[in-house]
């Protein structure tokens, strides 16, 4: 039997040589050679500006503000320096020199006004005043210090105890036998047998305000003057 032709073949050759060695191909297989006149010229291959606009329907190009290249300006000022230089040495002020000091045998020597040693700032009008930044600053401190003492004092006054006059004192005697009377009145109405917690607890609770009242009006009937502080 026949062998087996694919009819795909041509079209696989064709495919195969067309893509055959593509990392050998240098350029096209002919190049076409310069002719003579297109020979390379100096300069050719620089950029070269636009032409220069001319005036369009009637507009005028505006001129520019900067000068041109070929523009040279004219010098007509010659300055003879050397006489410049003769009038200003012959009318000039003589330089004063320096006073110095010398104080060794070599001739070390040093500048005089700057050593201290002449009175340069005793001349001045404002020499041992006191400078105004001092007295402002000495003026706030003693505002500052007068301040405190017055807060100082006014808190003094607010903590300061109160002196009871006799009337003030029967008055709260007075007072402190009547409360102990009632709480003696409600203490003797107590039962006898406290066989609860809370009859206890009263019970404590009443004998507790009857010592404290009883040292109370002790302590005041004891002093004549008596002071109650303000808190």
């Amino acid at each position: 039997p026949l062998r087996y032709i694919s009819k795909f073949r041509p079209y696989v050759k064709q495919e195969a040589a067309k893509n055959k060695s593509q990392w050998k191909t240098m350029g096209p297989a002919k190049v076409a050679v310069p002719s003579p006149n297109d020979f390379l010229q100096k300069r050719s291959k620089e950029p070269k500006l636009a032409p220069r606009k001319k005036e369009q329907d009637g507009k005028k190009v505006l001129p520019l503000s900067v000068p041109q290249r070929t523009y040279r300006p004219v010098i007509r000022i010659q300055k003879n320096f050397i006489n410049k230089n003769a009038l200003a040495a012959i009318r000039g002020v003589p330089k004063k020199p320096r006073h110095f000091c010398v104080d060794s045998r070599q001739g070390d020597k040093y500048l005089l006004e700057p050593s201290g040693l002449v009175p340069k700032y005793i001349k001045k009008k404002n020499y041992g005043a006191t400078p105004k930044y001092v007295t402002r600053r000495n003026e706030d401190i003693k505002k500052e210090e007068e301040e405190y003492e017055a807060s100082v004092v006014e808190q003094l006054k607010e903590r300061a105890m109160k002196h009871l006059s006799d009337e003030e004192k029967t008055s709260v005697l007075q007072a402190l036998k009547k409360k102990w009377e009632e709480t003696n009145r409600e203490f003797q109405c107590l039962p006898v047998q406290t066989d609860t917690r809370y009859k206890r607890m009263h019970k404590e609770k009443l004998e507790l305000k009857l010592k404290q009242l009883e040292h109370d009006i002790e302590a005041l009937e004891k002093h004549k003057g008596v002071y109650i502080a303000n808190e």
